[in-house]
């Protein structure tokens, strides 16, 4: 039982990062350019995050035959999404796309709870590798501790290109004209957070701007209301998306 990994699904804040995993999954080129070329991104921005939530949630929560099924879609998805130069299954894109999802994670969960314990960090790291290593990334591919992880990261981050496509995929997000009213009209906040927790180079390329005062002003009042939230509602995404996971397989 992933424990650790769980103690940071669970929480519904995780949400808020969406804008930055996308963004920091689209500084691959080849994850840019295939999301870019084979997505109705503008039409349906919120696909993705659904996708991915679902598929962390079953990960962390799923059966082995619901998580067997979700992979299975997953990779027939996959499967069409190639071209010159990319490849969704590529090994080292999925890699890519976890390790944004690791970096999100736990960023946010030490945002809004404080620093974790060195120990339960080594062991919810080794936890995330299965969004790796379900996706077909060899395990020896996974960094082998944190410090190699974060050694990945940082090379990655100071030398991936901010491509067209990557620009494409961003303006579709941040500043979408065909969303549900419900995805507009929070846009403006979704800029403010996405723009802050890129790392600084990525923001720059993005052509985003950092609003420093108001992400202080607005976490300020963010991290003491949501601790005060019932555990109930902190962890309805979880209900939620499971539901209507179980709701389309049984259909």
């Amino acid at each position: 039982n992933p424990k650790n990994l769980q103690r940071i699904l669970r929480e519904g804040i995780l949400l808020a990062t969406g804008g930055t995993a996308i963004l920091l999954q689209m500084a691959h080129p080849g994850v840019a350019q295939g999301v870019d070329e084979h997505s109705n991104f503008a039409y349906r921005p919120s696909d993705r995050l659904r996708t991915t939530m679902t598929f962390m949630y079953c990960m962390a929560w799923g059966t082995i035959e619901e998580k067997r099924t979700i992979l299975e879609m997953v990779h027939r998805a996959h499967a069409p999404v190639n071209g010159p130069g990319y490849n969704a299954n590529d090994p080292h894109l999925q890699l890519w796309v976890a390790s944004t999802l690791f970096v999100c994670g736990v960023h946010m969960h030490q945002l809004i709870f404080g620093q974790m314990d060195p120990a339960a960090e080594d062991t919810l790291y080794q936890e995330y590798s299965v969004m790796a290593t379900s996706l077909r990334v060899p395990p020896e591919l996974w960094p082998e501790n944190r410090q190699a992880f974060w050694k990945y990261w940082d090379e990655n981050i100071k030398a991936l290109p901010i491509s067209s496509h990557a620009k494409n995929v961003s303006n579709d997000l941040l500043y979408n004209k065909a969303g549900p009213w419900w995805l507009r009209i929070n846009l403006p906040i979704v800029r403010l957070v996405t723009a802050e927790q890129l790392p600084p180079r990525l923001r720059d390329e993005y052509g985003l701007k950092a609003h420093h005062k108001r992400y202080k002003a607005a976490l300020g009042i963010t991290r003491p209301i949501y601790r005060l939230l019932p555990v109930s509602l902190r962890q309805y995404p979880v209900r939620y998306y499971l539901k209507d996971m179980r709701k389309r397989m049984d259909k």
